[in-house]
């Protein structure tokens, strides 16, 4: 801008401008970047990413959420749409690559409809309007469901992990029916017949070696730590528990303090009162009747030994979670100071055992009479493979998790996605003018998810979505693709491909808003890189110290 020839400078030197249509198109162009990395991953038969981060270190998966966290995406765009599959997977745990896909697909057609000169904000308007219409349809044509039913858990288990490479129909089973006797014996049971289930109260514990097939299920927990001192038992049956958030130790004075000790006599007195503060702590913890500990801190040498000498097993420096998993498990309780432990305050374990697992020794605490925190040790024979289980695990358990809290269920194999679209033409008919072709949009977005799958399945893509549309004419809701055996099936249920209410509702929320938040932003203002500032003002310091050093010489 120039006035009276002068020219007016609002931006700091190096900052770069784009404005209107341009920085539209160049935020739609960063977003459908990203989608088109994350479309082959889509579905049972998606193709994996390899993603080697700066350190050289491997991973191999086709998590949606895993290779948008490991991309480190720079674009600030991009960067959006990587937010949306950290919201889907910290909401609702699965569909991160439906979400980004979903979202790439409305930036797509809204950039046709821009083409065509229709303002952002009548596309937004219509987006708005047809998400509210999709969340309204989702729910008529959800399926309700008694959520304590196995077989439909079993259902929905296995349609999330099908789309996950973890070795073959034997592994896919044994851990959907692990997953589900996890859920099950940590979920409370609300008045309302739904369930409160917390993943976190399933922790997954890694430890490489043997096959993926002796991944087991501890109705307890297992710590991944050692009995601290060899005179110790290595099992305890019937074990009494006390849980402990204090260190075994003699304390230290907060302030500097120093003693001074003229004679020998006064050294072994210091030497002697450390050993009963000690031998005091274990003789309380051994009046309330416990005969293993574990705790967060620490624990002495001379505490070990004299804990030895009274036959108590003992594990030190657990972390947080685990301990207060332990409390769910065993129904104890953790004490901060040994002096206020009470009988009353120790958990139970039918077994508390050391066992040498792989090359390592782990803690099993196991039997518990009602354990409201479990444990699945998985095993396998590379750290990429304990990976991709772990994040399989993960997925299943939230899909439950999903389930158990909203017990309605929808079709998959892209049937969803279809029957939302031809009802969200219908909707579009209904509301006319130019918002009608945003929703239009929408509806044919929608399609992208069975087109995909149908890629990924070596169909033909147009092929099969004229062969749903025609069943969905019919009436045939739950006709969908059955991407194992590459065929269009007319009842998915049938075939127990179904998927949890939640995690469709969340997937297309979550691509709408960012692909409304996208369309929003008509003006890019970046600021000069930090960094090559840094540089030159490093650089001119040199100079100065150099001309410095000359003019002194």
């Amino acid at each position: 801008m120039a006035m009276y020839g002068i020219p007016v400078l609002i931006l700091k030197e190096g900052s770069q401008r784009t404005v209107g249509r341009e920085a539209l198109r160049a935020n739609i162009m960063a977003a459908r970047a990203l989608a088109e990395v994350l479309k082959t991953s889509l579905g049972p038969r998606g193709l994996d990413k390899m993603l080697v981060d700066s350190f050289g270190d491997v991973t191999v998966t086709n998590d949606g959420a895993t290779i948008v966290k490991e991309m480190e995406v720079q674009h600030p765009a991009a960067k959006l749409l990587v937010e949306v599959a950290k919201a889907q997977d910290a909401e609702v745990g699965d569909g991160t690559t439906s979400a980004v896909v979903l979202a790439g697909a409305l930036l797509r057609k809204a950039e046709e409809l821009l083409d065509q000169n229709i303002h952002p904000t009548i596309i937004i308007e219509g987006y708005t309007k047809a998400l509210k219409e999709a969340l309204r349809i989702l729910d008529e044509i959800a399926l309700k469901v008694n959520p304590s039913d196995r077989e439909t858990l079993k259902k929905v288990v296995s349609t999330t992990i099908a789309s996950k490479y973890i070795g073959g129909p034997l592994v896919s089973e044994k851990l959907t029916n692990m997953a589900i006797d996890a859920a099950l014996t940590v979920a409370d049971k609300k008045p309302d017949g739904t369930y409160d289930f917390r993943v976190d109260d399933v922790k997954i514990e890694k430890k490489k070696g043997g096959n993926v097939l002796d991944t087991q299920l501890v109705y307890g927990i297992v710590l991944d730590k050692e009995v601290v001192h060899p005179g110790m038992p290595r099992r305890v049956e019937n074990a009494k528990i006390a849980l402990l958030d204090a260190a075994l130790e003699v304390e230290k004075p907060e302030i500097t303090a120093k003693i001074n000790i003229t004679s020998p006599e006064l050294m072994n007195a210091f030497i002697e009162e450390e050993a009963r503060i000690l031998r005091d702590m274990v003789e309380k913890i051994a009046s309330t009747g416990a005969n293993v500990v574990i705790t967060q801190k620490g624990i002495d040498e001379v505490a070990q030994h004299f804990l030895a000498k009274k036959g108590i097993l003992a594990v030190r420096r657990v972390k947080r979670s685990d301990l207060e998993k332990l409390e769910r498990a065993t129904g104890g309780k953790i004490v901060s100071s040994v002096r206020d432990l009470k009988p009353e305050d120790l958990g139970y374990a039918a077994l508390v055992e050391e066992r040498r697992v792989g090359n390592d020794k782990m803690v099993f605490v196991e039997g518990c009479k009602n354990p409201k925190a479990v444990t699945i040790l998985v095993r396998g024979a590379s750290d990429m493979v304990l990976d991709e289980i772990e994040r399989s695990l993960k997925d299943a358990l939230n899909v439950l998790r999903n389930v158990l809290r909203v017990p309605k269920i929808v079709p998959g194999g892209g049937a969803t996605e279809i029957a939302v679209a031809l009802k969200l033409r219908d909707y579009a008919a209904k509301i006319g003018g130019k918002e009608q072709l945003a929703i239009e949009a929408f509806a044919s977005a929608l399609e992208e998810i069975p087109l995909i799958l149908a890629e990924t399945a070596g169909l033909d893509p147009l092929e099969t979505l004229m062969k749903l549309r025609q069943y969905h004419s019919e009436g045939k809701v739950n006709a969908g693709i059955d991407v194992i055996n590459g065929v269009v099936r007319e009842d998915m249920s049938a075939i127990s491909v179904v998927e949890p209410l939640l995690v469709k509702n969340s997937m297309i929320k979550t691509a709408a808003e960012a692909a409304v938040t996208i369309l929003k932003i008509d003006d890019i203002i970046a600021a000069s890189p930090l960094k090559k500032e840094k540089e030159e003002k490093k650089e001119k310091k040199e100079e100065e110290e150099t001309s410095l050093g000359k003019t002194s010489f």
